[in-house]
């Protein structure tokens, strides 16, 4: 793999405060708080399709939706100068399951009068520890 730049640290802290929130509001089971970190014009591009904001909210109408999560190997990029993708590995356990999970997420934060809104998000399932990469 290849290492990471030099990285502005206070800058990536912020980001993953920014993206614990929305794992928190998970496992609280907290729409109004996962919509509060969702910018107007989300995009979620997952396994399973396309989702907007009211999608990624409406997870948790039955409640909680992780029970535990860990955001690893996270770095960022800057795209523009209000707008920095963040990318990590998640190690996560659903609710209602005791099987971890793990995935990549690639989260794009817009900075506005507001603050830092989410205003893109993609998963993809990460490959079990020892499996081989398809990437040359």
């Amino acid at each position: 793999m290849t290492q990471q730049p030099a990285v502005d640290t206070l800058l990536l802290n912020e980001l993953i405060a920014c993206e614990t929130s929305v794992w928190e509001a998970l496992v609280k089971g907290d729409a109004a708080a996962d919509l509060a970190a969702l910018h107007p014009d989300f995009l979620g591009v997952y396994p399973s399709g396309f989702a907007g904001r009211a999608d990624h909210a409406a997870q948790l109408a039955g409640g909680p939706s992780v029970s535990t999560y860990r955001i690893q190997q996270p770095r960022i990029l800057r795209i523009a100068p209000d707008c920095v993708l963040l990318a990590y590995k998640a190690q996560y356990t659903r609710v209602g399951t005791d099987e971890p999970a793990a995935m990549y997420v690639s989260s794009i934060w817009q900075r506005g009068t507001a603050g830092w809104l989410n205003i893109f998000s993609q998963d993809c399932e990460a490959l079990p520890d020892g499996a081989e990469n398809p990437l040359p």
